[in-house]
């Protein structure tokens, strides 16, 4: 038993968490009011792994604890580009939310809003510009940034997908772009 513990606190230790939102919300009922907290968890392992949770309960600490554990059950792998940015652009919405994301060159950092921001450092990416298109609603955009990054693909997957090599989709590209700079 011990060492299944033991095990479980090494693959809890390598994922970071961030607490991205904690909501309060109060029951009346007879005696005044009861007060509940929920909360909105980002978790990551900063190797291209991300997910997120929420939590309810009667105490912040236990909501924290609710949420982190769902964000944990939830968690989806992302390919990075040189293990840090995205390989490229792409949109997603949830709601009324709507996210743009974008590959940026190195030394860039993280231009993003607070949620958005949460999900980026939890998954490892150093450099990508991001804006909010819609609602500003925490879960909505944490929800639609995860929708735009389950649409990332490497070239490797695509080649794969194309029955392709790597190399062949690549130098397709370079070749697109010498055609494109000699129309220009």
């Amino acid at each position: 038993m011990a060492t299944r513990e033991r095990e479980r606190e090494e693959r809890d230790s390598e994922f970071v968490d961030r607490l991205v939102h904690i909501n309060r919300v109060a029951k009346v009922v007879k005696g005044g009011r009861r007060f509940g907290f929920a909360a909105l968890v980002v978790v990551g392992d900063q190797k291209g792994r991300v997910g997120f949770g929420h939590g309810k309960a009667r105490e912040v600490p236990e909501a924290i604890r609710k949420a982190t554990d769902a964000a944990k059950r939830n968690l989806i792998r992302v390919p990075l580009r040189e293990g840090r940015t995205l390989h490229h652009d792409a949109t997603g919405h949830h709601g009324a939310g709507r996210v743009l994301i974008r590959a940026a060159p190195a030394g860039t950092g993280i231009i993003a809003g607070g949620p958005m921001r949460a999900v980026f450092e939890t998954l490892g990416v150093q450099d990508v510009v991001a804006k909010s298109l819609g609602s500003s609603n925490k879960y909505n955009m944490v929800r639609a940034t995860f929708d735009a990054l389950k649409h990332e693909d490497s070239p490797r997957t695509v080649a794969a997908r194309r029955g392709l090599k790597v190399s062949t989709l690549q130098g397709r590209r370079r070749e697109e772009g010498v055609d494109a700079n000699a129309d220009a």
